[in-house]
Parts: C-alpha cells; sequence; structure tokens
C-alpha cells in the first residue's frame, strides 16, 4: 500500500481540481446525466412497489381471492427482490454493472406486461415474484453503480438521488393508481382498470433501457476485469483533468493488488467479515425504523379522521408519498456537506420522538372511536387524529431525509472492491427478507402487542440504534471508496475506517 501522505496529498489535489474559482464544486454535465440516468432503476422500483396499493382491491373483485391470497400476491415481490439481490451480485461481476442494470430493465418490462395480463391469482403471484427479482437486481446495481462512477465529493448526493426516483416512483404509482380507480368506480368496472395499471409500467421500463444503454461502464470494474485503457477513456470522459484520471487510477489499481474475491476475502480476513456484518446491520436498522409499519397504517388513520370515501383514503396516500419525495431533497443537499452519521442521528430523533406521540395516542384510545366530520365543533377525537397524522408526516419526513437515502450510501461505500458484490448482495439481500419478515408478523404484532406498543416499540428502537452509529458506524463523507478500503483492510475500527 502506498503511504498516506501521498493519498493524502492526491485527495487534496482531486478536490482542488474539482473547485472553481468561485469556490462551488464543478463537474462534467455527463456526470449528472449518468447519475440520473443510473437512478432511474430506482424510478421502477418505487412504481413496482407503489402500485400494488391501489391495484390489489380490483384483484380481491376479479379474483375472488382470499386475504391470504391478496397476502401472497403482496410479498410475492419481496421474496422475489431477495432472489434478484442474491444473484446480482454474479451477473455484475461477471457481465458488469451497466449490462446488469439493462437485464433489470427486461424484466421490469416483461414482468409488468405478465402482470398485466395474468389470467388467474396464481399466476399473478408468479408474476409478481418475476417482477420482484427486477426490482432486487436494480436495489443491488444501481447503488453499486453509482458509488463507483460518482466523483467522492459528491458521492452521497448522487446515490441519494436513487432514493429519491424510488419516492418519485412511489408517488407515480399512487397517482396512476387513484386516477384508475377513480375512473373504475364512476364507470363501475370494479374488475379490469387495475390491469392497466400494471401495463404502464412497462414503459418507464422500455425508457430505463434506451437511457442505460448509452451510459459508460464502471471503471473500476473495467479495471477488475483487466480492461485499463477502456477505464481510462470512461474516467477522462467524467474526470476534470489528466491528472484526477491518474489519481484515481493508480488509487484502484492499489486496490486490485487484493486478489480475492469475495468468498475467499470473507474466509480469510476478519476486517472483510466485520464490514460484511456492519452492512447487514445496517439494512436491517432501514427496516425496523418502522416505515412499513407507517406506510401500512397512514390510509387507517386517514380513514379514522374522517376520509371515509376509497378515493379520499388514495389521495391521503398520495400526499404521504409527496412529503417522502420532498424530504429526499434534504438528504441530497446535506449528505455530502454535513456527513452521514449527523443526518442520521437527526433523523433517528425525528423517528423517534414521532412514533413514540403516535403510540401514545394510541394508548390513549385513538381508534377506539370514530372521529366527528360534522363542522360545527371540533371533537377532542379528531384533534388526536389530526396530530397523529402530522406526526406521521413527520415520521416520514424523519425516514426520508435519513435512513432511506443514506442506508443505502453506506452500504455501497464500505466494502473493498474485490469484495463489494458479495457485500452488497448480502446487505441487499437482508433488506428484502428482514422487509418480508415485518410484513408477516406485523399484523400478528398488532393483535398480540396492542396497537399503542407497537409504535412505542418502534420507537425506542430509533434510540438504539443512536447507540449503533455511535460504535460502529464510519463517516464516509469525502472519502475516496480506495482509502476507506485501505483503512478497513489496515485493522483500523469500523467507526474509523472514513477518516
Amino acid at each position: 500500500m502506498r503511504g498516506c501522505g501521498f493519498l493524502k496529498g492526491t485527495q487534496m489535489n482531486s478536490m482542488n481540481n474539482e473547485k472553481t474559482l468561485s469556490g462551488k464544486s464543478k463537474y462534467k454535465p455527463i456526470v449528472y446525466i449518468t447519475g440520473l440516468t443510473a437512478a432511474l432503476a430506482g424510478l421502477l422500483f418505487g412504481l413496482d412497489i407503489g402500485v400494488i396499493s391501489g391495484a390489489l382491491p380490483f384483484m380481491g373483485v376479479e379474483f375472488g381471492s382470499s386475504t391470504l391470497q391478496l397476502g401472497d400476491i403482496v410479498s410475492a415481490l419481496l421474496w422475489g427482490a431477495t432472489f434478484g439481490a442474491l444473484i446480482s451480485g454474479y451477473f455484475s461481476k461477471k457481465y458488469g454493472r451497466k449490462y446488469t442494470l439493462l437485464i433489470a430493465a427486461v424484466v421490469f418490462a416483461l414482468g409488468s406486461i405478465g402482470c398485466a395480463v395474468a389470467p388467474s391469482a396464481d399466476i399473478l403471484i408468479g408474476t409478481r415474484f418475476f417482477l420482484g427479482i427486477a426490482v432486487g437486481i436494480a436495489s443491488f446495481t444501481a447503488p453499486l453503480y453509482l458509488s463507483e462512477i460518482a466523483p467522492k465529493t459528491i458521492r452521497g448526493s448522487m446515490i441519494s438521488m436513487y432514493q429519491l426516483l424510488i419516492t418519485i416512483g412511489i408517488v407515480l404509482a399512487f397517482s396512476s393508481d387513484t386516477y384508475f380507480a377513480t375512473y373504475a368506480q364512476i364507470f363501475g368496472h370494479l374488475g379490469g382498470h387495475w390491469r392497466m395499471m400494471f401495463a404502464v409500467l412497462a414503459i418507464p421500463s422500455i425508457i430505463m433501457f434506451i437511457a442505460i444503454y448509452f451510459l459508460p461502464e464502471s471503471p473500476r470494474w473495467l479495471l477488475l476485469k483487466g480492461r485499463k485503457s477502456e477505464a481510462n477513456a470512461v474516467l477522462s470522459k467524467i474526470r476534470n483533468t489528466e491528472e484526477e484520471v491518474q489519481s484515481e487510477m493508480n488509487e484502484i489499481a492499489e486496490t486490485l493488488k487484493v486478489k480475492h474475491d469475495g468468498f475467499k476475502l470473507f474466509a480469510g480476513s476478519r476486517n472483510y467479515r466485520k464490514v460484511i456484518f456492519l452492512g447487514i446491520g445496517l439494512q436491517i436498522i432501514q427496516q425496523l425504523t418502522g416505515i412499513n409499519v407507517v406506510m401500512y397504517y397512514a390510509p387507517k388513520i386517514f380513514e379514522i379522521a374522517g376520509f371515509v370515501a376509497v378515493a379520499e383514503q388514495m389521495w391521503g396516500t398520495v400526499l404521504v408519498g409527496c412529503v417522502n419525495v420532498l424530504a429526499t431533497f434534504i438528504a441530497i443537499a446535506f449528505v455530502d456537506k454535513l456527513g452521514r452519521k449527523p443526518i442520521m442521528y437527526a433523523g433517528f430523533v425525528v423517528m423517534g420522538i414521532s412514533m413514540c406521540m403516535v403510540g401514545i395516542m394510541f394508548k390513549a384510545g385513538l381508534d377506539s372511536h370514530p372521529a366527528l366530520t360534522s363542522a360545527s365543533a371540533v371533537h377532542p377525537q379528531q384533534v388526536m387524529t389530526f396530530t397523529a397524522i402530522a406526526f406521521l408526516m413527520l415520521f416520514i419526513i424523519g425516514f426520508a431525509m435519513s435512513a432511506g437515502p443514506i442506508i443505502w450510501v453506506l452500504c455501497s461505500e464500505i466494502y473493498p472492491l474485490s469484495g463489494r458484490d458479495l457485500g452488497i448482495t448480502a446487505s441487499t439481500a437482508t433488506n428484502w427478507i428482514v422487509n418480508g419478515i415485518v410484513a408477516l408478523t406485523f399484523l400478528s404484532l398488532l393483535e398480540h402487542f396492542g396497537h399503542g406498543n407497537t409504535f412505542l416499540l418502534y420507537g425506542l428502537l430509533e434510540f438504539v440504534f443512536i447507540i449503533f452509529f455511535l460504535l460502529y458506524v464510519p463517516e464516509t463523507k469525502g472519502i475516496s471508496l480506495e482509502k476507506i478500503e485501505e483503512n478497513l483492510m489496515s485493522g483500523r475500527r469500523l467507526k474509523d475506517i472514513g477518516q
């Protein structure tokens, strides 16, 4: 390994080259175009997650499905995403990040059409699983590609764009569902329009395929495969100066002196095993923040508040999605200025207070009486209900500005290059497995532990997660991936590998 002084010098030179005379960072337009195009995978991810909320009631009407079968339709995507995440490491390492994203776009399009034409609930479950494979591949490959293509000083913002596109996809799906649901109600077609909700998803899938086809391959993957001249050509297109290009090429070349692949590295390196378990822990934390609990309960609380019509409740979910989108801009604006950990601490505090307050309101009888909607008087139950809605929105802000995007940022930064595919496979698969477990156990937890206690439990967990971040999670703001790897493999404590 080269000396720390040399690395420090090259990093300072790189940062100076990234500054204009006015002191503001400036990058070639292709950097932002590439980042936004790769982040389109997040848009499709969000569309496929969001579409099911509006389509599910109409599926139940057409197929006469039981509650259990509807649950299988919903969860099939989660298990397909788990499988997709597990196979992504192989595809991204063998065929490259770019072509793995192209595979995801094809599966998105075919899966969307398959869901739209499914003749039975059982076949729909199968096509939802197939669609989930694309979601899993996208959730693995897009953050990985963005981390390897982005300049280190805006890496967090570029990876956060992926999460932003997820939230935009969810809002678009909610809006599309609301449109088709309203149209179906007006004309009395209670079964058919859910198919259009899925069919329209093929259009952005095709657009994503065409756009990604013109992206460059990851220079780090090219060097991993010994294609030095191609890697140099890509970096020359996306970096400002030849000095930056050569500095980054040299840093990547140093990391490639470690010849082990991910599995050999896992068996032979205690330091690598530590960071694998850190990535797994981070994804468990993201799912245990309670975001799925809030998304599940938001429509119910809108109903308690007096929004009894289906269309009103669906527009309420659109509002939730819009708040999710807007709050993600907080992470994009500050993740590379303030750092990852300060934003996470703020997010945990906001989420913890919000969940505890909603839990307290449930214990005080939030759902024991229907809210009164008469304009003649304000009922205390209404005050409590609208306060609960405000805290739910505050929770979504806390999640969207912190755990939503920043967990993906951290998990795409902490692994060494030769073990990055295995590391992100493990962490991404964990995300989907825990997601599925939360979905399966949430209703039982509500039934046996109580609504108020369930929200209080998730609220208290937020403060436990602060301790985990204090003890184990590094600050990676402004540090090259290669420097993070050098610190890790030299045996530094996990929380110090970003120094």
